[in-house]
Parts: C-alpha cells; structure tokens; sequence
C-alpha cells in the first residue's frame, strides 16, 4: 500500500462538477493499493498515518499527528503512484491492484478511518476526479508498507 500525504488547510475532491469530498486543516492522501497487498498492510498503513507526526507542536517542531490535532482526512483512491517508470516515457500500472482488489482495499481504509477519526471524506474510486488543495508548508510524505511474504 502507497500513501502520498499531504498536510492541507483545505482541500476537496469535485466529480462532474460536485464536490464529493471536502476538508478544512488537515490530511489529503492519495491511496494507492499494490498486487499482493491485503488487509494487513492496509491495516499498518492506515496505523502509520494516523500517528504520523506531522503538525507542529506548540514549539513549532512536528510532533502532534491528525488524531492528535483533530484534523480532517481527506482519502482519495489513485492507483497512478504504483506506476513502474523505470523504463520508456509510458508507465506501466502493472503494480497496481486489479481495480477490484483497490477499490476493496480503498474501502476498507476509509471504513477503519471512519472508526478512528471524526471527519474523513473521499474522492470517488474510478471516477475523473478534479482534486483541490492549499499544501501547508509545503509538507509532503510519501509511506508505503510492502506484503509481508
């Protein structure tokens, strides 16, 4: 599982011209699941990123994580950070979950995120999506949990 997480002071994700997911401050992540991933990395991920530190202490440092301030998530499906660019000018999405298995694995990170965190919106899993957002800072992580063969 892939997760490209951004701190935000707002962000929204609009399918057809409606908005189908909005926050204030907070987290938009790009999720991505990866052939072979199961509940268990999902699980780790969504562990990984909901304590990681990325909001500022009252020193200003990054010590306090989303649970810790409160923050809005904003989850967004995006089987594109899978691609392989190893070679030619053409990604391959060959690494990338069948669309079946992601947008079971998506789900599954939004409902646990859901059990978790008061406010957690979503893109739209297949659809043309336009996603908005203002990066505070800019402050960008990239996370990945690999299968445990």
């Amino acid at each position: 599982m892939i997760a490209l997480l951004q701190r935000v002071t707002q962000a929204s994700v609009v399918v057809d011209d409606a908005t189908v997911g909005a926050i204030g401050a907070g987290l938009m992540v790009l999720l991505c699941a990866e052939r072979g991933d199961a509940e268990r990395e999902a699980d780790a991920l969504l562990t990984k990123l909901l304590a990681y530190r990325v909001f500022a202490d009252d020193a200003g440092k990054m010590n306090r994580s989303i649970t810790d301030v409160g923050g809005g998530l904003l989850l967004v499906p995006q089987f594109t950070l899978a691609a392989d660019t190893q070679s030619g000018t053409r990604p391959s999405f060959t690494p990338a979950a069948p669309p079946d298995e992601g947008r079971r694995l998506f789900d599954h990170v939004v409902q646990r995120a859901r059990a978790k965190l008061e406010r957690v919106e979503t893109g739209q899993f297949g659809a043309h999506m336009q996603v908005s957002l203002v990066n505070d800072g800019p402050v960008t992580f990239w996370l990945q949990v690999k299968p445990q063969n």
